[in-house]
């Protein structure tokens, strides 16, 4: 059955300060401020109030204009979206509508063009605290989260599975860090509205969504939920839903607004906002390597495995690390580390790079003992593994636990393991591969990983 997948997706922006006013933005926070302690009277919407607009926040909507090669409009301004709910104390909305500053834009995923339909700037309106929960006591309202800056970016529904609205995503996260304008380990939130139908329903809205694998989660939901549907002969209505990751569903918020319905007039606080060719240009050239680019670069110049190079660009502070550790070890080696055993580690703990407190330095000094033959893969991979936990540097660790090469009589030890395995043993010489693997394990058992693995397994070969 015909799936068509557009994704709505809103980035709160790292600017000093809100969009419309001088009030501090909550994102660079490192921790949550008391509610309502960020405002003024222009974000709570007092009677009289004027916005201004931050320029840093057009900036930054150009930067991705540019990187996602959409058309930029040469004036363009702010309108007011009019609905009545408690988080938008105006009960409008000052967003873009008519004349987006951005339109036509494109992301390659896995080789398919993504088309963008328009980027355009607007507010966050205020956080809603359900007091015990949904559908409990009552609700607050913390207007610290109004006014944060805010970028949409639309697709065309050219998704045809969840699988690849999930890889746009993170396509598309992975840029804003290169560009600057965000950072997932920030306070800062990327949210998504997933826009779905299947042949033969109507276009039903998932609300809210936090993260790349909830979107690919709840579009897998709605893909189940709206076929069984359509299997019992029941018409999929248009309507707005919402995720609920702790049950794993979606669940219905409301019936689906049309555009008319909001409103839209020109903003009259605002002045039109004209970009001239030599601003753009001027953005143009302070823009950075981007992912696409840099993937390029690594697979040419320093010879990456491409899935290697697609693992490191995938993370900046990846990127910039593997260069920099590229010019003392080489690039072979620090790619395949960087790519295997670090990614692997700092994913285990939820990590990135940056939050580690692993250093750079560090990381050299063990893949230079590793390539010196001083200490195995295993213990290498072992030493990565403490470092991110204690945060100490490898020589110490590899002291502590021992874990550095040490003079073995390795054939006293498979003669010994080879004696008291002779079950294992006897499996090997009919032909099952999987003995002498076991059998390596108990030699790296008894040797405490100080021995290289391959160098076991041809001593066992030897041996037998």
């Amino acid at each position: 059955m015909k799936v068509k997948i557009g994704l709505e997706t809103h980035v709160q922006l790292n600017t000093q300060s809100k969009i419309f006013c001088g009030c501090r933005n909550p994102v660079n926070l490192k921790k949550e401020t008391r509610p309502n302690t960020l405002t003024c009277d222009t974000c709570l919407g007092l009677p009289g109030t004027k916005p201004r607009i931050n320029r840093a926040v057009i900036d930054m909507a150009i930067k991705l204009a540019l990187a996602l090669e959409s058309e930029i409009a040469h004036g363009t301004f702010f309108s007011r979206k009019t609905y009545f709910y408690p988080d938008m104390n105006k009960n409008f909305q000052i967003t873009q509508y008519e004349i987006p500053l951005s339109c036509h834009g494109s992301v390659n995923v896995s080789g398919k063009k993504i088309k963008i339909k328009r980027i355009h700037m607007e507010e966050d309106p205020a956080k809603l605290v359900h007091v015990g929960g949904l559908g409990g006591k009552y609700v607050l309202v913390d207007y610290n989260r109004a006014g944060i800056p805010l970028l949409e970016i639309v697709t065309e529904p050219d998704f045809s599975s969840p699988a690849e609205a999930r890889i746009y995503l993170q396509k598309l996260e992975t840029m804003l860090e290169y560009l600057g304008i965000y950072y997932s380990t920030s306070r800062a939130v990327m949210k998504s509205d997933a826009n779905i139908s299947m042949e033969g329903g109507s276009r039903v809205e998932v609300k809210n969504i936090t993260g790349t694998k909830d979107v690919e989660q709840a579009l897998n939901y709605e893909i189940l939920r709206q076929t069984n549907l359509l299997k019992r002969g029941i018409k999929v209505e248009r309507e707005t839903r919402m995720w609920n990751p702790g049950i794993g569903a979606t669940q219905d918020m409301r019936g689906k607004e049309e555009e008319e319905e909001y409103g839209y007039i020109f903003e009259p606080d605002l002045t039109r906002i004209d970009i001239q060719d030599a601003y753009i240009e001027k953005i143009k050239k302070e823009l950075p390597e981007l992912p696409d680019q840099k993937f390029v670069r690594f697979v040419r110049d320093y010879k990456l495995p491409e899935k290697v190079a697609e693992s490191i660009v995938s993370e900046l502070d990846l990127a910039e690390l593997f260069e920099q550790i590229a010019k003392d070890v080489g690039p072979k080696l620090a790619g395949t580390w960087i790519a295997g055993y670090l990614k692997k580690t700092l994913n285990w703990h939820n990590l990135r790079f940056r939050e580690s407190g692993l250093r750079k330095e560090w990381l050299i000094y063990l893949l230079k003992e590793f390539g010196a033959g001083k200490i195995t893969d295993r213990n290498a991979e072992l030493v990565i593994r403490h470092m991110v936990k204690e945060k100490e540097q490898p020589g110490k660790i590899i002291k502590k636990y021992k874990l550095g090469k040490a003079k073995i009589d390795l054939e006293a030890i498979v003669k010994k393991v080879v004696e008291e395995n002779k079950k294992a043993v006897e499996d090997f010489k009919k032909g099952e591969e999987k003995a002498i693997h076991y059998l390596v394990g108990q030699v790296m058992k008894s040797t405490r990983g100080q021995v290289d693995a391959t160098e076991i397994k041809h001593t066992i070969l030897r041996m037998l």
